[in-house]
């Protein structure tokens, strides 16, 4: 089963369910799926350009949450909980920050790193080797730790 697959049966259970809330989140989900179908000329999405767009999604619906909360309106703010909620239920397990330095430490021994300057060696290796597994900006502060030691 694709995972445009998995969504649309997932939008019909909500459907039948008549559960407004969660068919909202996975109606977002279908949409920004068929837009990159049609922009690239292809007719499916591949699994990794899906995971790609649902993390994307999902940190919308974060901020989105987090601005609500420091303007104080908690009724917007339980709405993009719950859908982010929706979301990373299609998203991977995400690494620990544990788990990325084991990865960020021997991506550092790879590439022979020693400076900060040389951060960018690192990085090319660690955003492909766990894109959508670690958020960018965990990795990139993991490694300038590393290399400023």
């Amino acid at each position: 089963m694709t995972f445009t697959e998995k969504i649309n049966n997932d939008i019909k259970a909500a459907m039948l369910a008549k559960d407004k809330d969660r068919l909202a989140a996975l109606r977002d989900i279908k949409a920004k799926l068929l837009l990159e179908a049609t922009s690239g000329g292809g007719a499916d999405v591949s699994e990794e350009v899906a995971l790609k767009i649902c993390l994307k999604l999902y940190k919308q619906r974060i901020e989105t949450y987090d601005l609500y909360i420091a303007q104080g309106r908690e009724d917007l703010a339980a709405d993009e909980l719950f859908q982010s909620k929706v979301i990373e239920n299609y998203l991977p397990k995400m690494l620990s920050e544990e788990e990325i330095l084991v990865e960020v430490r021997s991506a550092i021994q790879a590439t022979g790193a020693s400076s900060p300057q040389e951060m960018g060696k690192v990085m090319g290796i660690l955003t492909s080797k766990l894109s959508g597994k670690a958020d960018g900006k965990v990795i990139s502060t993991l490694v300038r730790q590393e290399l400023s030691k």
